[in-house]
């Protein structure tokens, strides 16, 4: 099915350029190059690069250097980062040392973000150690079956990086570039996909390969080809992937290049969040503290994870949530919580036994005698009933408390908790660095909303 000229157009603006592609592949070549000569280091390019489906633009190298299988894990990362700072100061260039499931270099060399990742050089995926060993795989998967497809799997990535859903990390729950490569490969081209995305429904299977070896319960599942046990789409929450089915209709319905543009991020102003609060009748508190020294992908599921806890301890306590958030930044991490109410009164009910209940009754009875209650315990509809003195009556000490570490906090947020964190509401609340993270709180909508009021203007 051919492309419309809408889409034509915006092919003239995302393809890489010959310059472009020239420029990374000299860079790639030459660290490969480099790890083979003074390392004796296999390496190969991986990621949209080395399979030619890079957006204009995009900076970025994924390089991973192969260990034999029988070095053990230790020497894998001693040996990998050795290797990879070499390389670093070959180049001139600046590095740091990030974390997932073990250590790899993200470096500055020249104009470019490389990443420098050690992995096992092993002979199928089937028999990766570690979770990186697949990733050669896919990149040996997809060259020999993209080439017609290409400027199909550029607007599908520009159609989600557009639609704010593009991105496997944690933060992002999206698409990830290889889910949105094996979906134009499966649907044959960019139009059959999007057609066929708007009658999707939860539980969608995709089997390239129909080697599927067990069940899947993620809303997509698309095997992947290399792994049979593996969904390329576990990373896509719900809520996304009926955000691309919603982009997906919409775009049929009405074609625009709006689809594929990219939106600066909305700031929020202090006093837009001060009239916001005013507008809504609600309640903001934010917690902060020191970000761990991990990278997203484990810190993110950590914090939402912390949100849930201290959202029930807020609803136990008689603090209605409305909605929550959070966000990781480079020096403090925030959680957010939008509340109905953030005092309740002293007094609070709790039920409790049938009269006929056995033993219970009197077990009810003597606790709250000896505690002293407000009321009680009296009958009421047949169940004994007792009124007691809330723990907290204001949100902000709930939150202030070291109860917040009883609760089921993330391992590394609870560390950093440990150390200390800070309290606060309303519109002291914001920062200039939070602006654009208020302004997608206060103005959420779906992508194809978005869209549509943007059209509206």
């Amino acid at each position: 099915m051919s492309r419309s000229a809408l889409e034509e157009i915006i092919l003239t603006r995302i393809r890489p350029t010959p310059e472009e592609v020239g420029h990374l592949r000299a860079i790639s070549d030459q660290i490969i190059a480099f790890l083979m000569e003074q390392h004796q280091r296999p390496a190969m390019l991986v990621g949209s690069v080395a399979r030619g489906t890079f957006v204009r633009g995009d900076r970025d190298l994924d390089i991973f250097m192969l260990f034999p299988v029988d070095l053990p894990r230790d020497g894998l990362v001693e040996q990998g980062i050795a290797v990879a700072s070499d390389v670093v100061d070959h180049f001139g260039g600046t590095a740091v040392e990030k974390y997932a499931e073990h250590p790899y270099l993200n470096a500055r060399i020249y104009d470019l973000d490389i990443d420098l990742v050690p992995c096992y050089h092993v002979a199928a995926a089937s028999a990766i150690q570690s979770a990186v060993d697949r990733t050669p795989f896919h990149t040996r998967y997809i060259i020999p079956r993209i080439t017609p497809f290409v400027d199909d799997a550029l607007l599908m990535k520009q159609f989600t990086k557009a639609g704010g859903i593009y991105g496997s990390d944690h933060m992002t729950e999206g698409f990830s570039g290889y889910l949105c490569e094996l979906l134009i490969l499966h649907y044959g081209g960019f139009t059959q996909l999007i057609e066929a995305a708007s009658g999707w429904r939860p539980g969608h299977l995709i089997d390239p390969e129909n080697h599927r070896r067990r069940p899947f319960s993620e809303p997509l599942v698309v095997v992947d080809p290399t792994d049979p046990n593996r969904n390329v789409a576990a990373a896509l929450s719900l809520d996304q992937m009926c955000a691309f089915i919603e982009l997906a209709r919409s775009y049929q319905k009405s074609p625009s290049e709006v689809f594929f543009t990219l939106h600066r991020p909305v700031s929020f102003t202090q006093r837009q969040v001060a009239l916001a609060l005013s507008e809504r009748g609600t309640s903001l508190y934010t917690i902060t503290f020191e970000t761990p020294a991990y990278v997203p992908d484990t810190v993110v599921p950590q914090l939402r994870k912390s949100v849930i806890a201290i959202t029930e301890l807020l609803e136990k306590g008689g603090f209605h949530v409305n909605r929550t958030d959070c966000s990781m930044g480079e020096e403090v991490s925030v959680l957010l919580f939008e509340l109905f109410n953030d005092t309740v009164p002293p007094v609070v009910r709790h039920i409790g036994p049938p009269v006929w209940n056995g033993e219970n009754p009197e077990k009810f009875i003597r606790k709250y005698v000896e505690g002293s209650p407000l009321s009680g315990p009296f009958i009421e509809d047949g169940r004994y009933v007792v009124e007691i003195r809330r723990r907290y009556t204001e949100a902000h000490a709930l939150l202030s408390s070291s109860i917040l570490l009883e609760a089921a906090l993330g391992k590394h947020v609870r560390k950093m908790m440990d150390k200390g964190w800070s309290v606060r509401s309303g519109a002291d609340c914001w920062n200039e660095g939070l602006s654009s993270f208020f302004a997608a709180f206060f103005e959420r909508s779906s992508p194809a909303v978005r869209i549509m009021r943007m059209g509206n203007k």
